[in-house]
């Protein structure tokens, strides 16, 4: 570190700021959010960590705000992720991001139908069986595990979350790496 100091500072004339540089192999640094494993460019853990952290925020189940407006908002900033992030070649990731969002929305849809009645109405009404319904509406299970359920899953289904407007973050990858979905 102090040759590369030593050169930085004596032939090309620069300022090393000592507290944010450090010489260490590729794999180990990263820079606005990216890192490089082997040739390919990945996203850090950090920006993981952060954008699940701000889609909790967007998804959480007690903030007061009407679905329509929580989908547009979680559509604007997932957008505005992957328009960032999306040069990134690490495709791992990507579908459980979106398995996990599509789970807090259902958790989201959970909570807000809130008495059993109007949980077994909606139920119903998505074309799941009176039996079924009747056993998931009166269940005190958590939104969380509730959430997971088939029969969520079959009311809540994918085509219908994207009907109501839910962006995919699978989608907004595969489009910025150019793919067809």
């Amino acid at each position: 570190m102090r040759s590369i100091t030593r050169y930085l500072e004596t032939s090309l004339k620069l300022t090393v700021n000592r507290a944010k540089s450090k010489a260490a192999p590729m794999s180990e640094c990263s820079f606005l959010g990216f890192t490089m494993r082997g040739t390919k460019i990945r996203w850090t853990d950090k920006s993981v960590a952060n954008f699940k952290h701000r889609v909790t925020e967007l998804t959480g189940r007690s903030w007061g705000v009407s679905m329509e407006h929580r989908l547009h908002k979680l559509g604007q900033y997932v957008r505005g992720w992957t328009a960032y992030f999306g040069i990134s070649q690490y495709y791992r990731p990507v579908p459980e991001l979106d398995d996990w969002i599509r789970r807090r929305i259902r958790m989201c849809y959970w909570k807000q139908w809130r008495w059993v009645r109007t949980k077994i109405k909606h139920l119903l009404a998505l074309g799941v069986r009176l039996k079924t319904a009747i056993q998931h509406g009166v269940s005190s299970k958590s939104y969380w595990h509730m959430a997971r359920t088939p029969a969520l899953q079959q009311a809540l289904s994918n085509a219908w979350l994207k009907a109501q407007g839910l962006v995919s973050v699978k989608e907004q990858w595969c489009k910025a790496q150019g793919y067809t979905t």
